[in-house]
């Protein structure tokens, strides 16, 4: 016990004693205090206790010992009872958010891996447009080249026909011919300059949005590296450490709406130019229709893909439907034998005699086992029932999709392996133009 709580000692004040008078006369309250505590004491002992502490004290003091160890019990009591369930439910919870982040992260990532795909998509497709304006512009430039041949040999031509003599000088057929020839090589070398120009900026422009997909591209590469990195986390990975603040969000992140639509923007233009480049190709007709075949093969194939994975699945979940109607069938078949026990123990019983046969404990018993047990049959017959309505669904599906994919693999036998190998026979556009 504290200091505070000691009784203190009785002491005499000497100044007091001085002012009262004469300092040998006895006060009235040093004669009680003599006459009162220490009249049987003597003068020594004046002033003085033998202990320190009361009985009552002394009491008090173990009671407030006690009722504190016990106060202090309880509290570590409490503590420890409230620290076991805020463990379990913090555990929980972090576990089902850690979760919750993999699996978030996990849909990042396919988000990510499909744009990517569609920006090498269109990459290839930028590549390949490029490739053949990058032809065509040899083409234009050779076709350019070999107008002034004719060129030179008209205008030569006409030059050497004003040397004619007198009435010579007449415009004939020959002479409206060689006119109609000069304008004709400057109308094709202007058509020729003209697209040559169109060409060089198609290609600029082709070059410029592959540059921004590629970009594109490049970032969502490593966004998917480090979301997989992210996503191989666990607890028991030893490359984690404490990053502080990490969780506050930065003022240059944008919304996802913000993310897809940037995309979508660059494939946008990638596919303008795309369009761009198809119709300032020459030879658009047999082009046009080579395109339409290849996008239409595209989708035949993308479609039976798609059949194909979920003809799949059907019949993983008509395996797993089968082996689940099989244990449903094994546990309705094991409930038997306890609800044959049951019902005979109850049948034997009613044989009791006179007052035996009661209602005692063993009755109700056998009574609630037969109930329960019926019960359980009757949820497994029904999830049973149920299963096999689920395996006459799958059934159904797996016939139609095996149905679908037949048509589109007999669709593209005919577009691809027919009709586009016989387009392979197409005449060049340089046939078609005499060279």
């Amino acid at each position: 016990m504290s200091s505070e709580v000691l009784v203190p000692r009785y002491n005499f004040d000497s100044r007091s004693v001085a002012q009262a008078g004469d300092p040998f006369t006895p006060t009235d309250a040093e004669a009680t205090f003599k006459e009162g505590f220490y009249s049987s004491s003597g003068l020594a002992t004046a002033g003085y206790r033998s202990s320190k502490y009361s009985p009552e004290e002394w009491h008090i003091n173990n009671f407030s010992t006690l009722h504190q160890a016990v106060t202090d019990q309880n509290n570590a009591e409490r503590i420890r009872h409230e620290s076991k369930t805020l463990y379990k439910e913090t555990e929980a919870g972090t576990l089902h958010t850690q979760a919750e982040g993999t699996r978030h992260l996990d849909e990042r990532l396919q988000d990510i891996h499909f744009w990517k795909s569609e920006l090498q998509r269109h990459i290839e497709k930028l590549v390949s447009e490029t490739d053949l304006l990058l032809q065509q512009k040899r083409w234009l430039l050779k076709s350019l080249d070999a107008t002034e041949i004719p060129f030179a040999i008209a205008t030569d031509n006409l030059t050497c026909r004003e040397r004619r003599l007198g009435p010579d000088q007449v415009k004939d057929r020959v002479e409206e011919e060689l006119l109609k020839e000069v304008e004709l090589v400057r109308t094709i070398q202007a058509l020729l300059k003209r697209t040559l120009s169109q060409a060089v900026n198609q290609i600029k422009c082709n070059r410029d949005a592959k540059q921004t997909l590629e970009l594109d591209w490049s970032d969502k590469y490593q966004a998917y590296s480090l979301d997989d990195q992210c996503g191989r986390y666990n607890n028991m990975s030893t490359d984690t450490q404490y990053h502080p603040n990490s969780d506050n969000l930065q003022d240059q992140l944008c919304n996802r709406d913000a993310w897809v639509s940037f995309t979508q923007d660059n494939l946008s233009v990638a596919q303008r130019e795309e369009q761009a480049s198809v119709e300032l190709r020459l030879a658009r007709g047999c082009s046009n229709v080579d395109q339409a075949f290849s996008q239409r093969c595209l989708q035949l194939t993308e479609a039976k893909t798609q059949l194909q994975l979920h003809l799949t699945q059907i019949l993983d979940q008509i395996g797993a439907q089968e082996r689940n109607i099989v244990s449903l069938q094994q546990a309705l078949y094991d409930k038997e034998a306890p609800l044959r026990v049951a019902q005979s123990r109850l049948h034997q019983r009613s044989h009791r005699p006179h007052m035996e046969l009661c209602r005692d404990t063993p009755q109700f018993s056998l009574v609630g086992e037969v109930g329960q047990i019926s019960q359980t049959m009757s949820s497994l017959q029904q999830q049973l029932s149920a299963a096999r309505s689920s395996l006459s669904h799958l059934e159904e599906s797996r016939m139609v999709l095996e149905k679908d994919i037949g048509c589109k693999t007999h669709s593209l036998l005919i577009d691809r392996d027919k009709c586009m190998s016989h387009r392979t026979r197409y005449p060049t556009f340089i046939a078609l133009s005499g060279y």
